[in-house]
């Protein structure tokens, strides 16, 4: 039987911190994968219901099944079956609402992308942890939210417990992107194309028709439209959600409309060594 130090911390708050929004996503994120899925997901609904009603909960009775149902049609916004860090952020009040504060101020991944783009400045796919201050800062002043030094110094620890795993300092740009409302992380589209570097190697040069090292946002569009069909991707292709706002997020790394090979390799690759 689990103990209180086993079970999960901080459920029955009012309000937490961001550093424990940290600690209760770690707690049932138990394989690392970046979702609450399947036993998972049961476990932290159950965990949930009790610490708000202050008692057991029986998983196995059909009111339990009912109300995890209805619990998912509420917060699970791309009906995936599980809960991501997006996600979570809107069922447990956070203090200040650190996360809901950084997705209020990054409308879109367009704007997300812009503002990797001024720290990113060596075109790396990463931010060094020294930089994060300031790029954190940026986004509370631009959503017109007061902080001191303790709390920017709390809220930059929070992030690299979130996302520098191997504690190298770094965080990379498809790990922080899942701070984004999940219909706008353009990123998760493009999980299932996963190009090997050679593959993107090739693409590149197919697509750079007069061989200038770079790609304007005329050769990108044909690009994404010929990847989006040989993936069958079902995009519209005009929509702002679809094959129009991925270009739009893409060319937010350029340089002055000149889309380098390594902005490409973050998106696109599965084992970018960027």
């Amino acid at each position: 039987m689990a103990t209180q130090a086993q079970q999960s911390p901080h459920l029955h708050l009012a309000e937490i911190t961001a550093a424990q929004f940290i600690d209760i996503w770690k707690h049932f994120d138990e394989d690392g994968n970046g979702y609450i899925e399947g036993k998972e997901l049961e476990n932290f609904f159950k965990e949930l219901e009790a610490a708000r009603r202050g008692a057991g909960v029986d998983p196995t009775h059909a009111t339990f099944k009912d109300k995890m149902k209805e619990f998912m049609a509420n917060f699970d916004k791309n009906a995936d079956g599980r809960i991501e860090m997006s996600e979570l952020a809107q069922i447990l009040p956070t203090e200040e609402n650190f996360l809901l504060c950084f997705r209020e101020f990054v409308g879109s991944s367009a704007e997300f992308m812009a503002a990797w783009r001024r720290y990113d400045t060596d075109r790396s796919g990463y931010i060094e942890s020294n930089e994060l201050k300031d790029f954190l800062s940026d986004l509370l002043k631009k959503a017109k939210r007061s902080y001191d030094e303790k709390k920017l110094y709390e809220y930059t620890q929070t992030i690299l417990r979130m996302f520098d795993l191997n504690g190298d300092g770094k965080l990379g740009l498809s790990e922080m992107a899942r701070l984004l409302p999940v219909q706008e992380n353009f990123l998760l589209k493009f999980k299932g194309i996963n190009l090997t570097v050679k593959e993107l190697d090739c693409l590149f040069t197919l697509y750079d028709k007069d061989g200038n090292g770079y790609i304007d946002e005329q050769e990108l569009d044909a690009l994404l439209k010929d990847l989006c069909d040989k993936n069958k991707m079902d995009v519209a292709p005009e929509d702002t959600n679809g094959l129009l706002g991925y270009k739009k997020s893409i060319m937010a790394l350029s340089d002055g409309g000149k889309l380098y090979r390594t902005e490409l390799e973050i998106v696109l690759c599965r084992d970018s060594t960027l």
